[in-house]
């Protein structure tokens, strides 16, 4: 179902694929593409690491650095294109208390050709913000001004699908 559209767009170099997690065995993929759309920019994919400092006694040219907590940015996809409404469908049932219903989000990377580049995926993540374009009928708008996730987890990988 990744295939949503006939034809390539190539004014979007980011195709966003929402995947649930089936109840499966887990060595089969069990996961299935809920929605697909493209997206013109995408920002936040970034991981910081807090460090935690250890002061030891007898150590006095400076106290030990060790890893602490990992903290994930907000991913905001702006001007994007969907042919369904399952993201403003998502967002109210999320809203509405749904609070368990976490998909997993591949966010691919597409150079000028469409040959996708590679692709970075957002574990639980949730949407925290919908912002709908400005309506005006003088101008070309698109469906989605704005999709902001929050998300539990983040992993990069070399991307093997074809632009939508």
């Amino acid at each position: 179902m990744s295939d949503v559209y006939d034809y390539p767009l190539r004014g979007f170099r980011f195709q966003v694929d929402f995947k649930e997690q089936m109840l499966t065995n887990e060595s089969e993929g069990g996961e299935v593409v809920l929605c697909s759309g493209a997206f013109a920019e995408c920002t936040g994919l970034e991981a910081t690491m807090e460090p935690k400092t250890i002061k030891e006694g007898g150590r006095n040219w400076g106290a030990a650095q060790r890893m602490g907590i990992i903290n994930f940015g907000t991913v905001v996809l702006k001007r994007g294109l969907t042919q369904t409404d399952d993201l403003w469908a998502w967002f109210n049932l999320v809203g509405e208390g749904a609070y368990a219903q976490r998909l997993n989000v591949s966010i691919t990377m597409f150079d000028q050709s469409g040959k996708g580049i590679f692709s970075w995926t957002l574990l639980k993540a949730m949407p925290t913000k919908f912002k709908a374009p400005d309506l005006n009928a003088k101008n070309n708008e698109v469906a989605i001004e704005e999709l902001h996730l929050v998300h539990e987890g983040m992993g990069r990988a070399a991307a093997a699908v074809k632009q939508l």
